[in-house]
């Protein structure tokens, strides 16, 4: 490997930590730290990129009109100043995956959100077990003053000291849900490596258990519902990949009729089933945050009130838009009604394209993965994109940082062309 590789990979796995887990920069440098990590990595991608030579128009077409619409909303933006912070966000962050697709081919670029995920994962259950056996008691975040509060709600805490008492773990992030996303990242990413073998399998077997136990500590509803997803289609890939041609349309009949049955058991056994993963009818306060986001947004319907990316909670209307418990919430907790307030039924619409393309053409490059060694990495921008949009559902990360980072990849290299097939890969049996 040569000085420049070793470099961009480096590269790549600091700014796929920074993506994954910017809370714990922003927890411990506070957002102008934060802020100076971001612009120091974007400097060095942006050197890369020119390096590089990356033609931007060869883009995704969606992908492009998608960010020309988030760039016009500064137009008619109700706060332009967050606008424009969340437009620069957004470019940076589809820079960034811009440089990850253009710079490694994606069995390299798994080798490195590997490493990132692993970190996260290995600091995580670390930094929960120094809380629990020397600390012994909650940890907030350095440099916020809470001293206006008469009591400090459970979800300002970095760490609530739970890791020996049962409780959810939120790990470097601070969150739970967000620890138990990149526990179902990491786990998608090593299913992907052991089937293609393109890593140790002890290795994989053994971060595989810790993310599982990551996964079990957190206990997100959201995530176990994301993780059945790519589960099941995972598994009707690997039937298609058995099956000859002539036999496919009765593996779709058979998957049709399975999705059916699980989308009526949602509608019709909501309470049981909510009852069982904890949840209550308002999913954990999800349900009057979304009615107060629906309110807002039907008042612009067209193009919404301005891209914003994360809530900016010094401007109105996020200031106060969704106080829960004395929580502030900074997001909708679903992407789709973080996109009909932003920029409404317009970017409902290209956001969508976007979104549908992508999973798309990843279905096709996955049908394929079969094929050989190399060609088996090809299911990971499927199994990404089915993960991201069942979390959307109950969470607006697709939107920002890894989530629409890992989306911008998927939309690239799914999009990409092709190379003529190897008749040698195409006498190797189905897997």
């Amino acid at each position: 490997m040569s000085r420049t590789e070793t470099y961009r990979r480096r590269l790549a796995v600091i700014g796929l930590f920074t993506l994954t887990a910017g809370d714990l920069w922003r927890y411990l440098f506070t957002w102008w730290g934060w802020g100076a990590i971001v612009v120091g990595l974007m400097t060095l991608v942006i050197i890369e990129l020119v390096r590089m030579r990356v033609d931007v128009r060869r883009l995704p077409f969606t992908l492009i009109a998608f960010l020309a619409l988030v760039l016009l909303s500064v137009i008619w933006s109700d706060y332009r100043v967050a606008t424009l912070a969340g437009v620069a966000l957004t470019f940076i962050t589809t820079a960034f995956a811009v440089f990850l697709t253009t710079a490694f081919d994606l069995e390299t670029f798994l080798r490195a959100f590997g490493v990132a995920l692993r970190w996260i994962l290995g600091l995580s259950l670390l930094f929960e077990f120094v809380v629990a056996a020397f600390i012994r008691h909650p940890v907030l975040p350095f440099w916020v003053d809470y001293s206006r509060l008469t009591k400090i709600p459970a979800a300002y805490y970095w760490s609530r000291d739970l890791l020996f008492h049962g409780g959810q773990i939120q790990g470097i992030q601070g969150n739970s849900n967000l620890l138990a996303l990149v526990a179902l990242f990491a786990l998608i990413v090593f299913a992907v490596q052991w089937v293609a073998e393109t890593a140790s399998r002890a290795w994989l077997g053994f971060w595989s258990l810790i993310a599982l136990g990551t996964l079990a500590l957190t206990r997100s509803s959201t995530v176990l519902l994301a993780l059945t997803a790519v589960v099941l289609v995972g598994l009707f890939l690997l039937e298609l990949g058995r099956v000859s041609a002539s036999r496919r349309r009765i593996v779709y009949g058979a998957g049709l009729v399975v999705a059916a049955g699980i989308a009526t058991l949602a509608v019709f056994a909501r309470g049981p089933i909510l009852e069982l993963l904890g949840k209550n009818d308002t999913l954990t306060g999800r349900s009057d945050i979304w009615a107060k986001v629906i309110a807002l947004a039907n008042e612009r319907p067209a193009a919404g009130w301005g891209w914003v990316s994360y809530w900016a909670p010094w401007v109105e209307p996020f200031k106060s838009l969704a106080i829960i418990k004395h929580v502030r919430y900074l997001q909708a907790h679903d992407a789709w009604l973080d996109i009909y307030l932003q920029l409404g039924i317009i970017g409902l619409i290209v956001f969508g394209l976007l979104v549908l393309t992508t999973l798309i053409r990843s279905w096709i490059l996955a049908l394929d993965a079969g094929r050989g060694r190399v060609r088996l990495v090809s299911i990971f921008p499927l199994l990404i994109v089915v993960a991201l949009l069942v979390h959307s559902i109950a969470e607006s990360r697709l939107l920002i940082e890894i989530g629409f980072a890992l989306l911008v990849v998927a939309s690239i290299q799914s999009n990409k062309r092709e190379p003529a097939p190897d008749p040698v890969r195409e006498a190797v049996p189905h897997v």
